[in-house]
């Protein structure tokens, strides 16, 4: 069975959900490690007042980041595991 393989372009502007439902904000960008590609992080655009709350890393700009780690699953939307995030 082949992997799929999904454009970045195809995850800008999915709404990121935890697995509870619970609306975290919109995918504005992604970080990865160059020499390996790994991704990183997902950069947060217009976070919701609970995922402020969070203690989640920040860029220097002081943008929120998800964990590539805490990513369950990518179709309509991101959803996330609330657990990975604390």
């Amino acid at each position: 069975m082949q992997s799929e393989k999904n454009p970045f372009t195809n995850l800008l502007n999915k709404m990121i959900v935890t697995k509870e439902g619970k609306r975290l904000g919109f995918v504005k960008d992604i970080t990865f490690e160059t020499k390996s590609g790994e991704l990183i992080n997902l950069v947060v655009k217009d976070p919701t007042p609970y995922t402020k709350n969070l203690n989640l890393e920040r860029t220097e700009g002081s943008e929120l980041l998800i964990p590539y780690s805490a990513i369950i699953a990518i179709g309509d939307f991101v959803i996330v595991s609330e657990e990975d995030l604390i």
